[in-house]
């Protein structure tokens, strides 16, 4: 599980609500309306109990009723109420929209920074966490747009605007209004001090969950195999309950310091009020219509704060939600850079490593001065035990991480130096256990290459024997591929695995152990699909089975990062050192 890093400081908070609003700018435009429209409607909410003012205190009180003029004023508070009804709609319709525009981008652009993100990042991030990043945390962003900007703005003009009216009404009962600020900037400051923690670990958990949810269904097979049912279970119990006690203490934190807490102080403010207006009647004749007014601005002056308040932990919320998702972005651990040449090209596939060093972590090397040649159209096998680091060469090779130390040339050319799409047409890469998307055969192996036609989709299956199968099944190329092409053999799957290199006719082939989980009656077609695809290709092949790998050109043994034996089959079962040994052990087992 990733550790909680997302407790903000306020000035992390402004920084992230800072970058947050930069994705609203190409929607300038609308959000002008929208504030324009917000304005409207608070005017009109505002101008509401100053024509009741009016009515009570120039028509009911004194009991005349003018015809014509009661008739205006009718006209203009239906007129007040249709505004303020239009322009209410309009504007939480373009907030909503700006909300979901603005979170449209930023997962486009959250999944972008996955695409180039290195396989480091992916060795340490649980893929669960990710999901939950671009889904769950940018979902948090989307209220914060619906239900907090929209009503901090109205708040905001509301507040102003009643505050504005009471000084019409009364000034000095304007002033005492203010008294009650300072407790109010008190509670929310408060409150945003422990609800910004709540809401950093329960996000966390609910990411936690997400991770341990999707390794569970990835790995139901080895789950059920082994029994390990009821130790899922519990520690997946684990971290819900650990969720569920940080949202409860979120809840308890929003009982005791949101609505209650301002809705007691909106309470003593009107019973001072009330309390003022009382005394003053004693003095001075003080009609009902003001009173109603000032009341009702009162309210609208505290009501706008306690909505406000309410909306905090969605701002919370959201605030660590967007941190997470820019953290995601933000993170440097990409996949290798190039310092792209045009000139440099793959032409006839000549591959040499020249002293390279590499390591996962920095500290401890998992190849050390590795130093080979593979010609153009040989075979380069590599062979050795668990940890060796065979895969660690292919890892190389293929960019997915950065070495240390070294060059790896490519007919001359540093790989460094390659154009990434260059080295992306022309090296092919099967793998031991390959994925295959949800699709048809047909988009399985063109992997959606605009120019690819379905002539070249089906040369490249009957190149590798996949057409015989494939011919086999409902609507043959057009058959639906179900998740992880789930419903074919693991023969099948490494068939259409080479139908997809083959399509792309690569000048080198990688293969990394891609006969390792096939069964013997399958071995002898692989075997003829492999034969076909190395013939006039440089290929660097991972294998277990030493019997696939006996024509090879070069056999390379590695034991803990270092080049240990080199040589044919041949030489190197003559030489009676750890191939031999590994060869005999195999054959034993046969």
């Amino acid at each position: 599980m990733e550790n909680n890093q997302f407790n903000l400081s306020f000035n992390d908070q402004k920084t992230v609500l800072l970058r947050l609003m930069k994705y609203t700018l190409p929607f300038k435009g609308i959000l002008a309306v929208g504030f324009i429209m917000l304005i409207i409607s608070t005017i009109a909410g505002v101008a509401t109990p100053y024509l009741v003012k009016i009515f009570i205190d120039e028509y009911l009180t004194p009991g005349v009723f003018p015809e014509s003029e009661i008739m205006w004023l009718v006209i203009a508070f239906i007129a007040v109420q249709l505004i303020g009804a239009i322009t209410t709609y309009m504007q939480i319709y373009l907030f909503q929209y700006l909300a979901f525009k603005v979170i449209q981008q930023l997962r486009i652009d959250a999944f972008d920074k996955i695409g180039r993100l290195g396989m480091r990042y992916f060795d340490k991030v649980p893929g669960g966490s990710v999901v939950s990043r671009i889904t769950n945390d940018t979902e948090a962003i989307v209220e914060m747009f619906i239900g907090v900007l929209a009503t901090v703005l109205m708040a905001i003009f509301m507040v102003i605007s009643s505050f504005i009216m009471m000084f019409v009404l009364d000034v000095r009962l304007a002033l005492l209004a203010l008294v009650f600020m300072p407790i109010i900037v008190v509670v929310l400051a408060v409150y945003r001090k422990y609800s910004a923690n709540f809401f950093s670990h329960a996000r966390q958990l609910l990411s936690d969950l997400n991770a341990k949810l999707a390794e569970s269904i990835e790995g139901m097979k080895i789950i059920q195999v082994f029994n390990q049912e009821d130790r899922l279970s519990q520690e997946f119990n684990e971290i819900n309950e650990m969720h569920y006690k940080y949202n409860m203490k979120n809840v308890r934190l929003d009982g005791l310091l949101l609505r209650p807490a301002i809705s007691m102080i909106s309470v003593l403010a009107i019973a001072l009020i009330l309390g003022y207006f009382g005394l003053l009647s004693f003095e001075s004749t003080v009609t009902a219509g003001v009173i109603f007014a000032f009341i009702q601005y009162m309210e609208r002056f505290f009501e706008p704060l306690s909505q406000v308040s309410q909306n905090l932990n969605i701002f919370q919320q959201a605030l660590v939600s967007a941190s997470r998702v820019f953290a995601l972005m933000d993170d440097d651990r990409l996949e290798p850079a190039q310092s792209e040449d045009a000139a440099c090209r793959v032409t006839d596939g000549h591959i040499e490593f020249r002293n390279v060093t590499f390591s996962y972590d920095g500290r401890t090397d998992v190849l050390k001065d590795i130093s080979f040649t593979a010609r153009p159209g040989e075979t380069v096998a590599l062979v050795g035990h668990t940890g060796s680091g065979k895969s660690s060469i292919i890892n190389l090779f293929m960019r997915f991480y950065e070495f240390s130390k070294g060059d790896i040339l490519v007919d001359g050319h540093s790989i460094k130096r390659i154009p990434k799409q260059e080295l992306k047409e022309k090296v092919g890469l099967v793998l031991q256990d390959p994925f295959i998307f949800y699709g048809t055969i047909e988009s399985n192996i063109r992997l959606y290459h605009p120019e690819m036609t379905f002539e070249q989709v089906k040369a490249a299956a009957e190149f590798v024997y996949a057409d015989k199968f494939i011919s086999k099944l409902p609507g043959e190329y057009e058959h639906r591929v179900i998740e992880k092409g789930s419903a074919f053999s693991s023969g099948e799957r490494q068939l259409l695995a080479f139908a997809r290199t083959m399509a792309i006719d690569p000048k080198v082939l990688i293969l990394d152990e891609a006969t390792a989980n096939i069964d013997s009656e399958t071995e002898e077609q692989i075997q003829r699909s492999l034969e076909r695809m190395r013939k006039g290709r440089t290929t660097l092949a991972i294998a277990h089975r030493l019997s696939t790998i006996q024509d090879a050109d070069q056999i390379l043994v590695l034991n803990k990062g270092e080049i240990v034996e080199q040589g044919t089959h041949d030489s190197l079962i003559r030489y009676g050192g750890i191939y031999h040994k590994m060869y005999q052990l195999q054959n034993g087992q046969q």
